[in-house]
């Protein structure tokens, strides 16, 4: 089954799918080595925040992305339709992720959301939400099978 691109909500921004469509090309090959590639999706004073920091500006977002990147063995991700109202998206996504001081380099998933605003084509908030006990914590030698038995037995 194919699902759409986009939901769009009340009045759309003509700007957002080309947009949109740029963010999940980027995050598709996305890493240390091209990270020149982001001032063809950012804005200049973007802000970005996810469970792990945040920063303004894109000489900074570009800083955030070098070194969260500096590790990374292969990062790709699966993403869903997104929906859009007006400059506003949200994108559902999985991110397929190998690093290598995490589980040895072996590949772990971690299910997450973006919640976007775009202007004159470019993005200018960016926040992630995703469990960063699910992308770090339960994947910590000694103490990720306590977390991972402590959340099975919870649920």
């Amino acid at each position: 089954m194919k699902t759409a691109p986009a939901i769009e909500v009340g009045r759309p921004d003509p700007g957002v799918p080309a947009t949109l469509a740029e963010f999940r090309s980027l995050f598709d090959e996305l890493d240390k080595g091209n990270l020149g590639k982001l001032p063809s999706v950012y804005s200049e004073n973007i802000r970005f925040q996810d469970p792990l920091g945040v920063v303004s500006g894109l000489d900074a977002l570009t800083r955030y992305f070098a070194k969260a990147y500096a590790n990374v063995i292969s990062c790709h991700f699966t993403f869903e339709a997104a929906v859009v109202e007006g400059g506003f998206a949200s994108i559902p996504w999985v991110m397929h992720l190998q690093h290598k001081r995490i589980r040895r380099g072996r590949e772990i998933q971690v299910a997450g959301i973006s919640h976007l605003q775009i202007k004159n084509g470019k993005v200018c908030y960016h926040r992630d939400y995703f469990d960063a006990g699910q992308l770090l914590y339960e994947n910590l030698p000694a103490i990720g099978s306590i977390i991972r038995w402590v959340k099975g037995y919870a649920g």
